[in-house]
């Protein structure tokens, strides 16, 4: 269950907090992709894995430098800075005092306490959703690489920059035009299985099949996209309402925090895709699929 996984990532965490580790050795000591874990624990905790290890240092330097005789020096070495002009500026900006201050009497720190992940029952709400399963489907698609850590990030628009530069380059409608009309949906693809683990690959296409123009899908592919393909999966699938992308972000984070707890249904590895129909129901920003699997009890 993956609550249960995050709390003993967040465990594995704190039993080596001095050590030089990040989001994807927590990851590998509880047997989840990187990227899985990164996109986890990011939406159930609310930040990702290396700035909670951040925020958690960053703590416990403070503590340390008010009560040993530890140097400055010290202290930045023993949780991983580089030098002490790298710690003092992550130490004043998380804790507003510079480290020599914090070495003074009544200097004004902030305290990052351990997570303990608790479930947690939101009463009276409705979530709405529908199992389906699909075999091994093909796509044609406009692909690229992306790292792992632009997940959940609020401040990064690479994938929404990639959506406009696709449609900006007119990348798009020659992949609409090879579908029959009332059936050129498009897909958001998002795939984690790689064996480069700091990327994971995003692909905006159309669905490969017997409304798709074949000889059209040969000449694409010979101009730049991809072929994608997908193996069968069971997928719970939501639809987000909304005006923009946000609606998607928060039906991932619904998911988390109220979907797999309630349901034991947990994510797979294999790809998830967002769906924006040609002729959607008003209010209706796109379908979401995530494939999923029934944890064991």
């Amino acid at each position: 269950m993956a609550m249960h996984l995050i709390q003993q990532a967040i465990n594995y965490m704190e039993d080596h907090i001095y050590e030089d580790i990040n989001y994807a050795d927590v990851a590998k000591s509880i047997h989840m992709s990187s990227y899985n874990f990164h996109r986890t624990f990011s939406f159930i905790a609310g930040m990702t894995a290396n700035e909670y290890i951040r925020n958690r240092r960053l703590t416990l330097a403070a503590q340390e430098l008010q009560t040993t005789d530890l140097s400055v020096i010290d202290v930045a070495f023993k949780y991983g800075y580089e030098s002490p002009e790298s710690f003092s500026k992550a130490f004043s900006r998380f804790h507003g005092s510079t480290p020599k201050q914090a070495k003074k009497p009544g200097a004004k720190l902030h305290l990052f306490n351990p997570l303990v992940i608790k479930i947690t029952m939101e009463g009276g709400s409705i979530m709405d959703y529908r199992m389906e399963h699909r075999g091994p489907q093909q796509f044609l698609a406009m692909v690229r690489a992306f790292s792992n850590e632009i997940i959940n990030d609020d401040n990064d628009h690479s994938i929404p920059d990639f959506w406009t530069e696709c449609y900006d380059k007119n990348l798009v409608e020659p992949m609409k035009l090879l579908r029959q009309e009332g059936k050129r949906d498009i897909y958001g693809l998002c795939s984690p299985t790689r064996e480069n683990e700091t990327h994971f690959d995003y692909g905006i296409g159309v669905i490969i099949d017997e409304d798709t123009d074949s000889a059209g899908v040969k000449k694409l592919l010979d101009n730049g996209y991809s072929l994608w393909k997908s193996a069968a999966a069971d997928y719970a699938v939501f639809q987000c309402l909304g005006t923009d992308g946000d609606c998607i972000g928060e039906m991932w984070s619904k998911f988390y925090k109220e979907f797999s707890p309630q349901t034991g249904y947990e994510q797979t590895d294999d790809t998830d895709y967002e769906i924006y129909f040609e002729n959607g129901k008003e209010g209706l920003f796109c379908e979401l699929w995530i494939p999923v699997k029934k944890t064991l009890s």
